[in-house]
Parts: structure tokens; sequence; C-alpha cells
């Protein structure tokens, strides 16, 4: 099991590390580090876990990601694929901002960015508007040194904190303050259920993760989560439901149902509304409907 919690190494002399990957798939296990990240998904696709929230991510989109804030971004299942030829690739910044950082960002001129780094402590993903923009100033920071780095990065600041509607991945950091051996409880539950969320998942197996009886589970997962394992587990597999019905590759309603592991069409039928707002028809139909009036607006 890897540990929850580590640190990025950064270069010697260097405050601002930028980190360029091309892999099979992403790191595929719930963590969480000192450093603030910034994350700009060039290639892949999958579920973002940010705390106790789940967002489908896919190429050319940009993620913060606060400080000691618990992610995992899950390549979906094909990437795991015995013969599978698909990568990941991304390019990310880390900086810490209570590091040799800290002074910089309390000089009078830069309060504002402190105060800025502070309302996200929960993250944010880019509006799709401005993605090209900050990751034009992603690619100049990991190509520059010295001055310039620094110059392009606090150019990141400016322009960030001229956007509107920078949406929150999570609704509230509480869920972030446990130990370090509650971390890795945690870890080991999360991981457990985003490798099998697709497969009958029992309470007793996942409160075995934990080294716990059902009961003692069940209080422990609502206290950190505000969610019962059921209601997390059913988000889990609703969030994959809908990435499979906007990627249109699939032979029914049913069968992404059954894929995503509901042993029933009604009671896949009874959760996505529940969870959405709508059914699975309405669902993808509003998503066709949007996709056409971009592309009319373009």
């Amino acid at each position: 099991m890897k540990v929850l919690q580590f640190t990025i190494p950064v270069p010697i002399n260097q405050t601002i590390m930028s980190q360029h990957e091309l892999l099979p798939y992403f790191y595929p296990h719930l963590h969480r580090h000192e450093e603030i990240q910034l994350t700009w998904i060039r290639k892949g696709e999958g579920t973002l876990v940010a705390d106790n929230n789940m967002h489908s991510f896919g190429p050319n989109e940009i993620y913060w990601l606060g400080a000691n804030q618990p992610h995992l971004f899950k390549s979906d299942p094909s990437y795991f694929l015995p013969k599978s030829k698909k990568v990941i690739q991304a390019l990310t910044i880390f900086f810490n901002p209570s590091g040799p950082l800290s002074p910089m960002f309390d000089l009078p001129e830069l309060k504002p960015v402190r105060k800025f780094i502070n309302s996200h402590e929960s993250g944010f993903v880019l509006p799709q508007s401005h993605v090209a923009e900050i990751a034009h100033l992603m690619l100049e920071v990991s190509n520059k040194t010295g001055l310039e780095q620094m110059m392009q990065f606090l150019e990141i600041f400016r322009k960030l904190m001229g956007y509107d509607k920078l949406l929150p991945l999570s609704a509230s950091s509480q869920v972030r303050q446990f130990s370090e051996h509650e971390g890795l409880r945690m870890a080991r539950i999360y991981n457990y259920i985003m490798q099998h969320y697709n497969k009958p998942v029992t309470l007793e197996e996942v409160a075995g993760q934990a080294h716990m009886t059902p009961q003692a589970f069940c209080r422990y997962f609502k206290k950190h989560t505000r969610h019962t394992l059921f209601s997390f587990l059913n988000e889990v597999r609703i969030n994959e439901a809908c990435k499979q019905l906007t990627e249109g590759a699939y032979e029914s309603i049913s069968a992404i149902a059954y894929n995503c592991g509901f042993n029933s069409i009604t009671n896949f039928n009874r959760v996505f509304k529940t969870t959405t707002g709508s059914s699975p028809s309405e669902y993808i139909n509003s998503y066709l409907h949007n996709v056409q009036e971009k592309r009319a607006g373009q």
C-alpha cells in the first residue's frame, strides 16, 4: 500500500517544480502532499477524486488541488487492460505556499495572491475558455529558470485572479483533517472502492480493508466523508455511468448499468435520477443538445 502523505522532490535551488508525465496511466492511489498542484491534462481521461467528491476529467483540462487535499486521478479501466496502448500525458506545477515561498506571499504587494491561495483550499477546475492561456504559461514556467521562471509563475496568479467562477472541487476541506494513520486507512478504503465499484461490494469487505467491524466502519466512514458507504459507492458508479453515456460507445443503457456494478436496471434508473436529477435517457439527450449548441456557436 502506498503512503498517503508524501513530499514532492523539489530540485536544489528551486522552489517551483514542474513535472511532465507520459505514462500508461496516472498514479493509481489516493494521496496528498503539502504542495499545491496545478495539473494540465494533455491526454487521458478518467475520474478525479478530490476530498470526497468525484469529477470526470478529460484531455485539455486544468485542475488546481489545494495543499494537503487528498486526491486521485483514476484513469479509465481501459488504460489497465493487458494489451492497452493508451497513455496519459500531463504537465503539473508544484509549489509549497508555506515553504520558502511563504515570505514572498507575505509581501504587501502579494497579499492578494496569499488571499487567493487561502480561498481555494478545496481546489478548482479551470473554465475551458481559459485553459489555453494558463497552459501556455505553465509551459513557460516549465521551460524557464531563475527570475524568468518566477515572473511566469506570478503571471499565472495574475491571470487566475482575474477569472470568475472558479468552481471548487470539494464543498469543504474539513474531511481532510485526519491523522497520518487515518489518512492511510482512508486511502485503503478509497482505493478498494475505486478498484471494485463495478463488482458486488459488501459492507463487510470494505470494513475489512479498514480492519474494523461493520458497525464501527459505518460510523467512521460517515464521520470522515459525510457519506454512507453505499451512497459513496453509488456516486462512483453513477459518475462512471455518466462518462460511458457521453462517450457514446455502448450497446445499451442496461449494459452500462451492469458494467458499473448495478444488479438491476430498475435500481440503476432510480439511483441515477436521484444523483443527477434526470433519467439516463434525459441525461444523454441534454448532453447531446449542449454539444450541438456549442458547435453552432463556434
